[in-house]
């Protein structure tokens, strides 16, 4: 099977074969990777301005029209700062623990249906790529505060591992009800078994799979109220108590593709991705048709929910964190799931067809 659509192999047809793969999906990787580092920016700009509205203080309005140029700032600042490297510290693991946190982060989009007709890589077992690359985050963690030989960064280390092992299973058992739904692990035949009537998604079947998800889903991204992982507002930080400059920044960045692939996901588990909520209504005329506008509207509002949450909740003690996870959270997944396989057993909700 040639991996190259036809108009694309046209223009490269004075290349090889394999090159022609190569400089495609190079092209497609830098044309979805710019657009998500673009997003991610926004957001920044958009967090400290919600934020700011909420707790009733000013937010950037200085940089720029509103505080919009506020990100490029950041961008400069971070650029001109040392990186910094401690003389007891692995050099090289140091400095690659990083690219494992974002890297993670940036190829889980490969398998992620922007619309009904996009998506990079269009494979059975997406579900499965997507597991196995967001566990393989917490391994940028761990490296970062042993690398650094400190103890106050491998004792926060440690702490995020806990805490992000911990979600993750809650977060797996969570999408097994979504598996049972949709009968498959393609990302793109989960939004499709979503199609229907006015309860078709997967969310007004699964509520407490749904809440469970998203809620891990903030733990896993170490945001606000479950950020003692990086300890912003201690004496001593977390795990990236020693990185400056760059080297900090791409964790910064990680952080908030992590929260926008969160955000994409959730709407495509349990919000029918790129569907309409409008579909069976009896005026979607001057609505627009299923396509990458109602993914990207859904993935704003779970967006807004990160900041949400941020400027309301106070930060849960470690052991309050760790107790949800473990004694909260997978009980009422494996109790949710036996739910779900009575209404499979008598053809009812997402079974009904």
């Amino acid at each position: 099977m040639n991996l190259v659509p036809e108009f694309a192999r046209n223009l490269l047809s004075f290349l090889p074969e394999w090159l022609q793969v190569v400089v495609y999906y190079s092209v497609l990787a830098l044309a979805m990777f710019i657009p998500i580092i673009l997003m991610m920016a926004l957001l920044t700009w958009v967090e400290r301005r919600v934020i700011g509205s909420i707790q009733a203080r000013i937010g950037p309005n200085r940089v720029g029209p509103i505080g919009l140029l506020q990100p490029i700032a950041d961008v400069v600042k971070l650029l001109l700062k040392e990186i910094v490297i401690p003389s007891s510290a692995n050099k090289m693991l140091f400095l690659v623990a990083p690219l494992l946190a974002l890297i993670p982060a940036l190829c889980t989009w490969a398998v992620v249906p922007l619309s009904p007709n996009f998506t990079v890589s269009d494979i059975n077992a997406g579900l499965l790529y997507i597991l196995a690359l967001t566990s393989a985050g917490v391994y940028g963690v761990i490296l970062a505060g042993w690398a650094t030989n400190s103890k106050y960064a491998f004792l926060g280390a440690m702490r995020a591992a806990a805490q992000m092992v911990a979600y993750e299973i809650a977060m797996g058992f969570a999408l097994v009800g979504v598996v049972m739904a949709a009968g498959s692990l393609n990302l793109g035949e989960i939004i499709e078994a979503q199609r229907g009537t006015y309860f078709s998604f997967f969310f007004w079947w699964m509520i407490p799979l749904f809440v469970v998800y998203f809620i891990s889903g903030i733990a896993e991204t170490n945001r606000a109220p479950f950020d003692v992982v990086e300890g912003e507002s201690e004496i001593v930080a977390g795990f990236h108590v020693e990185y400056s400059g760059m080297a900090f920044a791409v964790f910064f960045v990680a952080e908030y593709v992590n929260m926008i692939l969160i955000s994409a996901l959730t709407a495509i588990f349990f919000f029918g991705g790129w569907l309409s909520p409008f579909m069976v209504w009896p005026f979607p005329s001057f609505l627009p048709a299923p396509s990458f506008i109602w993914l990207f509207i859904k993935i704003w509002f779970f967006l807004f929910c990160f900041l949400w949450f941020r400027a309301t909740f106070p930060r849960y003690r470690y052991d309050q964190i760790m107790r949800l996870g473990w004694k909260v959270f997978i009980p009422v997944t494996l109790v949710w799931i036996a739910v779900l396989m009575v209404l499979a057993y008598y053809k009812i909700g997402p079974w009904a067809g």
